[in-house]
C-alpha cells in the first residue's frame, strides 16, 4: 500500500517548480544544475531528489504542467458576449486570445522553458508535450473556421500558427508593470486578427494606448 502524502506536498512541489522555472528560464535549463534549484527553492537537495529524480523530471513537471494548464483555457465555457454586436465565433475567439495573454503573465518563466527546452525532453515526454500543443492549436484552428466558413479549410491551422506567432513570444519584450499590460495586448491582437490594423488603431485610441 502507498504512504499517504504529507500535508503540503503539492504546495512544496509547486513551489520548486515555480523557482525552477525561473531559474532555467534565467541561466538556461543547461547551464542550471539541481544544485542551482534547490538553492533557488529555499530547500536541500535531499528535498529536491524526494520531489523530482532529476533535472529532466523537473523540466517534464513545468513544461507538461503549463500545457495541461493552456489546454484548461480552450476547455472552459464561454462567458457571455460583452456586446451584441459581437457575433457568438468573434466572441470565442477573442475570449481565447484574451485568455492565453492572462494566463501567459503569470507564467513568462515556464513559458521560456516550454518555447526554448523542449528539445531537451526525453522523446516520449517530448512528444506528449507536443500533443497538447497541437489541441491548443486545433482549438485556435477551430475558432478561426467558425469565424470565417468560406476559407478553405487547409488555412485554419496556419492562420491559427500566425495567431500564436503574435502572442507567444511576448515573454521576451513585454514586461509586467510596463504601459501595455497583458490584458490590452491581448484585446489589440484580437482587433488585429479580426479587424485587421484599422480596428487596432480605434481600439488603441479609444482605450488611451496610442501615445
Amino acid at each position: 500500500m502507498a504512504r499517504p502524502r504529507a500535508a503540503g506536498y503539492e504546495g512544496h512541489r509547486d513551489q520548486i517548480r515555480a523557482a525552477a522555472a525561473a531559474l532555467f528560464a534565467r541561466l538556461g535549463y543547461t547551464a542550471a544544475t539541481m544544485s542551482d534549484v534547490a538553492a533557488a527553492s529555499g530547500v536541500s537537495k535531499a528535498t529536491l531528489y524526494h520531489y523530482f529524480s532529476d533535472k529532466h523530471a523537473l523540466l517534464e513537471d513545468i513544461v507538461s504542467s503549463h500545457v495541461a494548464r493552456l489546454e484548461q483555457l480552450i476547455e472552459q465555457p464561454l462567458p457571455p458576449p460583452p456586446s451584441h454586436l459581437l457575433l457568438p465565433a468573434d466572441a470565442r475567439l477573442r475570449d481565447l486570445v484574451a485568455r492565453f495573454m492572462q494566463a501567459y503573465q503569470g507564467a513568462q518563466n515556464e513559458h521560456r522553458v516550454l518555447t526554448e527546452d523542449v528539445k531537451f525532453l526525453e522523446p516520449q515526454a517530448r512528444e506528449a508535450v507536443l500533443e497538447g500543443q497541437r489541441r491548443v492549436v486545433t482549438a485556435f484552428a477551430q475558432g478561426i473556421a467558425a469565424c470565417r466558413p468560406d476559407l478553405d479549410p487547409a488555412l485554419h491551422k496556419p492562420l491559427a500558427m500566425l495567431v500564436f506567432g503574435m502572442i507567444n513570444w511576448t515573454f521576451t519584450w513585454l514586461k509586467p508593470g510596463g504601459a501595455l499590460t497583458h490584458a490590452a495586448l491581448g484585446e489589440i491582437a484580437a482587433d488585429l486578427l479580426l479587424g485587421g490594423l484599422p480596428a487596432v488603431h480605434a481600439a488603441a485610441a479609444a482605450r488611451g494606448l496610442s501615445g
